[in-house]
């Protein structure tokens, strides 16, 4: 069975995994979590990608298998153009959509430009995203994307394993009264789904042009580094509006993006 519905299983087993771990880490008091929780249960949900990934490539591909996902982790020799894409989508999309909203409200302006030590906010910052991008990479990317892209193209494996992405980020999102309607709904739903589905597109892109698990894992870094050293603390009509305004122009990437592969199969 394992071998049979590999992709499935190991979406399972990554929840499960995942979810169990957070509820265990945050105890008695349970979902949703206190702000002072964010890391911990961050760090537990991390254990879901990382072994169902790994359990998933040993079943699958056996000792050969762990050693390709070695391989792909060290694969560095790919064109500069793949490092530009991957290094700089996530602050160049962050820092332009907070430029942009200064003009609205000062909230918006970006957290290093008033950070009292900005390099090591900045050192901080890429630590967490280290952590995070390689951890997550081990399973997403590394057992789910090359299977999900042998039925379907780039486009369709980010989207669909965006919204999952999504949704396993549930918890770490989930306050209070997120379910109570109106705003604190419609901020978690765009947390969820506003931006991370086109983001994972992305990444997606990335790693069916070089397959380098390498490349996605540093593109999930510089997306958890900015996402802690550009993003400021804002309201939360602030952070609704921000997550909605990136979102849309990731969306506009990815469409532009899907139109020019269009062109160009078109034209061979």
């Amino acid at each position: 069975m394992l071998r049979r519905h590999p992709i499935s299983i190991y979406f399972a087993l990554t929840f499960v995994i995942s979810w169990a771990a957070m509820a265990i880490a945050v105890g008695e008091g349970g979902f949703p979590v206190a702000p002072e929780q964010a890391a911990q249960i961050g760090g537990a949900a991390l254990l879901g990608p990382t072994i169902a990934g790994l359990v998933m490539t040993g079943v699958c591909g056996g000792r050969a298998g762990l050693r390709d996902l070695l391989a792909r982790l060290l694969r560095w020799r790919v064109a500069g153009r793949w490092y530009a894409v991957a290094l700089l989508t996530a602050p160049l999309t962050a820092f332009a959509v907070l430029m942009l909203l200064t003009l609205r409200s000062p909230e918006f302006s970006p957290a290093i430009l008033s950070a009292p030590e900005p390099l090591t906010f900045l050192l901080s910052g890429l630590a967490a995203g280290l952590a995070v991008g390689l951890f997550e990479e081990l399973g997403w990317t590394a057992f789910a994307i090359p299977r999900m892209l042998a039925r379907r193209g780039p486009l369709g494996v980010g989207l669909l394993l965006g919204i999952l992405w999504g949704l396993w980020h549930l918890p770490m999102f989930w306050e209070a009264d997120s379910f109570a309607g109106g705003l604190p709904l419609a901020l978690l739903m765009a947390r969820l789904f506003a931006w991370l589905p086109p983001y994972r597109a992305l990444m997606a892109w990335v790693y069916a042009g070089c397959e380098s698990l390498l490349v996605v894992v540093l593109m999930h870094v510089s997306l958890v580094t900015s996402l802690m050293c550009i993003e400021p603390a804002l309201s939360r009509e602030g952070v609704l509006t921000y997550v909605l305004v990136r979102g849309a122009v990731l969306w506009v990437l990815v469409g532009g993006i899907a139109a020019v592969r269009r062109r160009a199969r078109s034209r061979r």
